[in-house]
Formats: C-alpha cells, sequence, structure tokens
C-alpha cells in the first residue's frame, strides 16, 4: 500500500484518480480549497490559500505521503478576468506548483507526479506524432506555464533528489466533461450542422479512465521515477470520426458539412479565430512508445468504450 497525496482530487480527472488509487488498496489525501469536496474513502485536506502560499504551515506533522500527484491548476479560462493571465497562469501553474513541491520535499515525499499538457510542447504536429524530446513550441499562456513548470521541476529534482515525473496527456474526455468537449456533445444532441465533415486531420485524446490509470503507474511504478511521458488513446480519430462516433452512442444524427479545411481557415481569419480554427482541424497525434516501453503500459479503454461512457452519462443528464 502507497499513501498518495493528490490535488485537485475534486476535479474531473482527480476524482478518477482517487477512485482508482482506492480500489488498489492506497491510502489516499485529497488536498482541496473548499471542504466536503472528495469522495468517500478520501482522507481530506483543506488550504483554501492561494497558490499554496501556506502549505508549510498547513502541512500536517503526520501527514507522510510516497508520492504526490499534482493535478490542480489554472487552466483555460472562457471568460478570462484576469488584468494580466500570463501572469496569473505563472503564478499558479509555475510558482504554487514549485511551492508544493519543495514542500513535498521538506516534509520527506519520494516522488511527485506532475500532470503537465501537450500543449506545454505544441498544439499541432509536424507530420509525425509527437514523442517527449520533441522541440518545446507552446502557442499560448497555459502551455507556456505548463513548461515552465516542467523545467522548474526538474532542476529542483536535480538539486534535491525529488523523483520528477511529468505526465503530458491531450484534450482529455469521460463523464463529468466540461470545456470545449462538452460543447460538441451538446451541439450534437441538437442537431446542430457541423462544417466538419472535411475535417481529416488526426487528433489525439485520451479517455479519463486511461489517464488515471497512466497516473496511477506514474505514482506507484518504481520504474517512472524521472521519466517524462506521453499518454493518450491508441489511436487518434479525425474530429469528424470523433463526430460520427459521439453521434452514435447519442442516439442522434451526425450532421456534419464537408466544408473544405482550407474555407474554414479563412473563416478563422475573417473572424479573428483562426487559432481555435488550427486547434480544431489541425493535426496532434502523439506518440506513447516511451511510457509503453518503460512501464509496459496499455491503456485499458478503447476509445470507443470511453466514448460510450461519455455518452452514457451525458444522456443520464438530459
Amino acid at each position: 500500500m502507497s499513501r498518495i497525496l493528490v490535488t485537485g482530487a475534486n476535479g474531473f480527472v482527480g476524482r478518477a484518480v482517487c477512485g482508482l488509487l482506492l480500489a488498489r488498496g492506497n491510502r489516499v489525501t485529497g488536498l482541496v480549497r473548499r471542504a466536503n469536496a472528495v469522495m468517500a474513502g478520501v482522507d481530506e485536506w483543506v488550504d483554501a490559500s492561494r497558490d499554496f502560499t501556506d502549505i508549510d504551515g498547513a502541512w500536517s506533522a503526520s501527514l507522510v505521503p510516497d508520492c504526490v500527484v499534482h493535478l490542480a491548476a489554472r487552466v483555460h479560462i472562457m471568460n478570462e478576468d484576469a488584468a494580466d493571465p500570463a501572469a496569473a497562469f505563472h503564478a499558479t501553474n509555475v510558482e504554487g506548483t514549485l511551492r508544493l513541491a519543495a514542500a513535498a520535499h521538506r516534509k520527506g515525499v519520494r516522488r511527485f507526479v506532475f500532470v503537465s499538457s501537450i500543449k506545454a510542447i505544441a498544439e499541432r504536429d509536424d507530420g509525425t506524432p509527437i514523442h517527449e524530446n520533441y522541440s518545446p513550441r507552446p502557442e499560448d499562456a497555459y502551455g507556456r506555464s505548463k513548461l515552465a513548470a516542467e523545467e522548474a521541476l526538474r532542476r529542483l529534482g536535480d538539486h534535491t533528489g525529488l523523483e520528477i515525473v511529468i505526465a503530458r496527456p491531450p484534450l482529455v474526455y469521460g463523464p463529468q466533461v466540461r470545456a470545449n468537449f462538452l460543447r460538441l456533445m451538446d451541439a450534437v444532441w441538437r442537431g446542430v450542422p457541423l462544417p466538419l465533415g472535411g475535417a481529416d486531420a488526426r487528433r489525439s485524446i485520451v479517455y479519463v479512465g486511461n489517464l488515471a490509470d497512466a497516473l496511477v503507474c506514474c505514482a506507484t511504478d518504481p520504474r517512472a521515477a524521472r521519466q517524462c511521458f506521453h499518454v493518450a488513446d491508441c489511436g487518434a480519430p479525425t474530429v469528424a470520426e470523433l463526430v460520427r462516433a459521439l453521434a452514435g452512442h447519442l442516439g442522434k444524427p451526425s450532421r456534419l458539412l464537408p466544408v473544405p479545411a482550407a474555407w474554414l481557415r479563412a473563416a478563422g481569419r475573417l473572424t479573428g479565430r483562426s487559432a481555435q480554427v488550427d486547434r480544431l482541424i489541425g493535426s496532434l497525434q502523439v506518440d506513447t512508445s516511451h511510457i509503453r516501453d518503460v512501464l509496459g503500459w496499455q491503456p485499458p479503454f478503447s476509445t470507443d468504450e470511453g466514448l460510450s461512457a461519455t455518452a452514457d452519462w451525458y444522456r443520464s443528464t438530459h
């Protein structure tokens, strides 16, 4: 049995990770910002301080986990209200992360698993799947903050001996998903015609159950020490294939319009949304051979199984 501290334990991915850790016999503590937020069986630790500014004072002397899985982060904000978004991302995702990791080392923690993002490396591939040693080229403040956090954590690990493990997932989907994936499901459910029938670029995605399984391996497998892993489902569907599969599982028609990608890019330029259009129809395939080679990891769920579970949840809420 391992003792694992999970930050963001009440979130979309955090709940999946906590549930799997418990199912495999581990002792789990969830670090959250508000009380009564974690699932049954998880020991709750509430720290409402911004960006872990009071983490040392709040850390109980009796809490000495083997590993911290750090999921809490500032993610994409749809209606951004920060005066300086880049500074806000840096304060939480870089300074807060480093503050937490340094405190963990002082408390005797052996391993720190940082859940980064493929956006720390790229928004699209260059014709071949993106591997861990790909030259970084993040395109937004979120991606740049994740890359900066990775670099700071590696320096901390080199200096202290804390085992830093980095996981970079692409888009995560599953029951209780939010943001862009939920909006796509809403559109399919309502029968909205989508101009994506000609979107044939492939994009890697990862089911939350697969990501949770990989993160548990990162937290508990000795071979994961000081490694960086890309984590994704097997295969990479096109956006059109994804819409058709979702529609099938939702019992709805897939109303796809065969609009050429060049037209979509032109519309993006005219509306000032080129970045959003490029992310939607550009290729982003992720190479997951490293985690397979080092840990022998295989995703326990197929993409179709993940989409089916996601659609089942969505239907239950409508």
